[in-house]
């Protein structure tokens, strides 16, 4: 994968996580119901739309170090052992920063 192909890969990624992360923080401002069932309920789904939204953040992070190591002229190198990671994996997990034997 080439660096301008990673960069798009990674900045289209970016921009659905960030719609993704705006629908569930637009869900989670809504207000509680008034009755207790609903609310239970409700509160099972944020619980969800939470682990979701932390799901969400931490692979942002991990694009941000891709796009910075894009940027650095480092992309598709192992940050650990510094071998070229394999294009399969690239293709896979766009974000990665190890390569097989290091992960």
């Amino acid at each position: 994968m080439t660096p301008d192909t990673a960069r798009e890969t990674l900045l289209a990624r970016r921009a659905e996580l960030l719609g993704n992360l705006e629908r569930i923080e637009d869900q989670l401002d809504d207000p509680v119901s008034k009755d207790w069932e609903d609310a239970v309920s409700e509160r099972q789904g944020d619980e969800v739309l939470s682990a979701l939204g932390q799901s969400d953040r931490a692979e942002l992070r991990r694009i941000d170090a891709a796009l910075a190591r894009v940027q650095a002229g480092e992309y598709g190198d192992c940050v650990r052992c510094g071998n070229p990671i394999a294009e399969k994996r690239l293709q896979l997990l766009p974000d990665t920063p190890f390569c097989a034997n290091c992960a």
